[in-house]
């Protein structure tokens, strides 16, 4: 498994994303809420703030993913997800979350809130063409398999 470095400022008083076991593809990061918790209500979404800044290197990009245990405990989400953050961003990371259960939730300073994940990614360059190759499933999709 191939490792990078990459550069960071820990602006908040919790500990630097990181990985919870040997096999985690995603590190747990924490919220930034030294002003006090946020409140999210039923169907509500706030930025909540990281208190981090990276410089990723160029040909890579940062996934800020949902953590599963929030979401299927209390139904906590991101609303862009997987977030993307470019190699080129510099500002704070933020993270857009959405309360989709039906009780209040109060996400306090220091909580895992969600997963980072570094990728490298691919640029492509379009070649427009007339018609591109067939293929048996052709045009199908949106279930066009079936559920069985």
């Amino acid at each position: 498994m191939e490792t990078i470095k990459v550069k960071i400022i820990n602006r908040s008083h919790h500990p630097l994303p990181s990985y919870s076991t040997p096999g985690s593809a995603g590190m747990d990061v924490r919220a930034y809420l030294p002003e006090g918790p946020v409140v999210l209500k039923p169907l509500g979404r706030a930025l909540i703030p990281t208190g981090l800044y990276m410089q990723l290197p160029h040909g890579y990009e940062c996934q800020i993913r949902p953590r599963s245990g929030l979401a299927i405990k209390h139904g906590i989400s991101l609303v862009n997800t997987p977030g993307t953050v470019d190699s080129d961003y510099r500002g704070e990371i933020g993270v857009i979350m959405i309360n989709l259960g039906n009780e209040e939730f109060v996400v306090n300073d220091g909580e895992r809130i969600c997963q980072m994940v570094i990728k490298e990614y691919t640029r492509v360059d379009w070649e427009p063409v007339e018609h591109i190759d067939t293929t048996e499933r052709g045009g199908g999709g949106f279930g066009h398999t079936g559920v069985n």
